[in-house]
């Protein structure tokens, strides 16, 4: 903090600003801390309190809109790219889009104090076609609410924010230290998620050139080749590998029961390691089905010049969106 203070300190505003911004967009920064720290300036006469709001409301705003306006042309590309960090991508954009929905736009009120929702609540709006002047606004009062809310702790506490940065000041390498505990803070995201997955990671795997042999030798009718990403991923001219049928992974336990016992199962997904289809087939494999994990799943089929299929409009789902009026 000492830093980000020295920084607003002699670059005043703009600091504020670029941090808000960089967190707005999903760089992992401390727009809070600054925010707090702009306050804390604000009081010992620095800054001006409604000059340094302003430009704060003016970056979220404009980092909001950026990411609105990706939603609307991309759709899930821009959500599965903002939830790369999750080691299954498909799910956690699929839970955010869904809880979005069901709170609806009054979600954009309290986002930016909810971690991950702040950064996925812009693109999901553009994505479900809230209309643009309907979001700016609802958007408008809830960054206003942040910048103020952590401005006003940072003007009322300045003494104690002065304490902190004196401590910090003893003790040194405030840059190193913060470094260390995010490292620690990241590994420890990653055990526990290893941990949590560790169970999917004894599931059969086969590789796309031995599926490909087996579909060219015995027909693509003698096995089951499932696609198991996430609803969401289908747009207009989304493709798959050729007969494969569909499994949505959060409708499981209602679509187990249409499946054949006297098929080897083959499922892909798109995420990383196959996260996906790996927890699938393990659950499938917990009820008997003989289910295998494709390596690489669709990237690595296409990647082997094997035969694609465009995704049929039956099977295109795309995500809710708000009506005008509700």
């Amino acid at each position: 903090m000492n830093d980000l203070l020295s920084l607003i300190v002699h670059h005043g505003y703009l600091t504020v600003s670029l941090v808000v911004f960089a967190e707005a967009i999903g760089v992992p920064v401390p727009g809070a801390v600054a925010l707090v720290a702009g306050g804390a300036a604000v009081a010992s006469g620095r800054l001006s309190g409604p000059a340094a709001v302003l430009f704060a409301v003016i970056a979220m705003l404009l980092a909001d809109s950026l990411l609105y306006f990706l939603g609307s042309y991309t759709g899930w590309t821009i959500l599965k790219f903002l939830c790369r960090i999750s080691a299954d991508p498909e799910t956690c954009v699929l839970s955010a889009a869904e809880s979005f929905y069901k709170r609806g736009r009054k979600t954009l009120l309290v986002a930016k104090f909810i971690p991950g929702v702040s950064t996925l609540a812009a693109p999901l709006a553009g994505s479900m076609k809230m209309p643009f002047a309907q979001f700016l606004g609802l958007d408008f009062l809830g960054v206003s609410a942040y910048a103020l809310t952590y401005g006003t702790v940072g003007f009322i506490f300045r003494d104690f924010v002065a304490k902190i940065v004196s401590g910090f000041r003893a003790a040194g390498h405030l840059v190193e230290i913060i470094v260390i505990l995010a490292v620690l803070a990241f590994i420890g995201y990653r055990v526990s998620l290893y941990w949590k997955h560790r169970a999917d990671r004894v599931v059969p795997r086969v590789q796309v050139a031995a599926l490909a042999a087996k579909l060219k030798a015995e027909g693509p009718g003698s096995i089951f080749v499932a696609d198991v990403r996430s609803h969401g991923y289908y747009a207009e001219g989304a493709v798959r590998i050729p007969g494969s049928i569909r499994i949505e992974p959060n409708n499981l336990n209602a679509e187990i029961k249409t499946f054949p016992r006297n098929k080897d199962m083959y499922l892909y997904c798109t995420c990383r390691s196959e996260a996906t289809s790996a927890s699938v087939a393990h659950l499938l494999r917990q009820q008997g089905f003989d289910a295998f994990v494709i390596i690489g799943g669709l990237a690595a089929w296409r990647r082997a010049g094997n035969p694609l299929e465009t995704v049929p409009p039956t099977d295109l789902v795309h995500l809710p969106t708000f009506s005008r009026y509700r």
